[in-house]
């Protein structure tokens, strides 16, 4: 439904735009996202694109991404000092490790990876596992084990 109205004015609720007039002005229109590979960060494993976080939205309070990993490949092992994430597994399969713990990721599974806990993905299969990562921070940390910059 067209109102009119700029998506800055629209208010969204019964409010009156009561609440929306409190709030700073935000860009509305920049918000809008897309996984490109040639926005991605490449590695020899697969590749990482940001789609939220503090770099790219001043306002984010969380940061979202999209990975790939390449078949017969591994991201390097790693950890986030400052957060926890959450891994969507869209396409794929993968082996993730938790420690010393391994799990057999297929598609549509999830997997909470605590702060400060070393993991990483290995994709033994013949097609290229894409997934979905989110952390409850704008600012997510990695502090790497293995070779592999991220």
């Amino acid at each position: 439904m067209d109102t009119g109205q700029s998506p800055e004015q629209h208010s969204g609720g019964n409010d009156g735009g009561a609440e929306s007039a409190s709030r700073p002005a935000v860009d509305l229109m920049h918000r809008l996202g897309q996984v490109n590979e040639a926005d991605a960060n490449i590695f020899e494993w697969g590749s990482i694109q940001g789609l939220c976080s503090g770099d790219l939205f001043a306002d984010a309070q969380q940061t979202f991404g999209y990975v790939r990993i390449l078949p017969g490949q591994k991201n390097p092992q790693h950890y986030h000092p400052n957060s926890d994430e959450m891994l969507l597994l869209l396409e794929g399969e993968l082996h993730h490790s938790l420690d010393d713990q391994s799990f057999h990721l297929r598609p549509g599974m999830s997997i909470h990876i605590p702060q400060g806990v070393l993991h990483d993905a290995r994709n033994q299969g013949e097609v290229t596992a894409h997934m979905i990562v989110a952390y409850p921070t704008n600012d997510r940390r990695v502090v790497m084990n293995e070779e592999g910059q991220e």
